[in-house]
């Protein structure tokens, strides 16, 4: 019997490393092109451009925070009883709470820390581009400026978002479990081609 212990224990350890070198080499792949594709994009198109892709960066962020959080905090019981009754998403959102643990850490840590990074790069392209329009006798308040106006919307749209995740983690988790339905049902639809 102690055996069995110690063998599973080593396989669950196994599993964890695995796990483990795989998000920090999906984190490190992903965060390159993203960095690399914003900064090439920011560099090339005007402010207001600009400053869109930064919000939507930033609008990522919180939106996978609030999934994360919807996953970390939902109960499985009611999608049982949608999956009795077939709802379409039902059997996903199940998949997505057996594996909550992944999926929050995906979703907060991977995408989340990966956004995070990546509008701060772009909010130094955007301060590059406001001086390169606007002289100023502080350049580096432009800067700053830039800096607090991210941490403030990213802190501040995470601080909301994880209020509507608890408070309505059942309809977020099923909307989620929904979009993975009608995506797994194109692939499906796709290969019988």
């Amino acid at each position: 019997m102690a055996k069995t212990h110690s063998d599973a224990s080593r396989k669950e350890r196994s599993r964890t490393i695995r796990w483990v070198v795989t998000v920090f080499l999906v984190t490190l792949v992903v965060s390159g092109i993203i960095s690399l594709i914003s900064d090439e994009v920011m560099a090339s198109s005007g402010l207001l451009a600009a400053f869109a892709i930064l919000l939507g960066i930033v609008f990522l962020g919180i939106i996978f925070d609030i999934i994360g959080m919807a996953v970390a905090t939902a109960s499985e019981k009611p999608f049982h009883s949608m999956a009795a009754r077939k709802v379409p998403g039902a059997q996903e959102a199940i998949r997505l709470l057996r594996n909550a643990e992944r999926v929050s850490s995906i979703c907060n840590d991977v995408v989340g820390d990966i956004c995070g990074v990546v509008s701060g790069s772009a909010s130094a392209t955007i301060a590059a581009l406001i001086l390169t329009h606007v002289d100023t006798a502080w350049p580096r308040a432009v800067s700053l400026a830039m800096s607090a106006l991210v941490a403030g919307l990213t802190v501040g749209g995470k601080a909301i978002g994880k209020t509507i995740a608890v408070n309505s983690c059942t309809q977020i988790v099923h909307m989620v479990g929904r979009v993975l339905h009608t995506l797994n049902c194109l692939k499906k639809k796709k290969s019988l081609r």
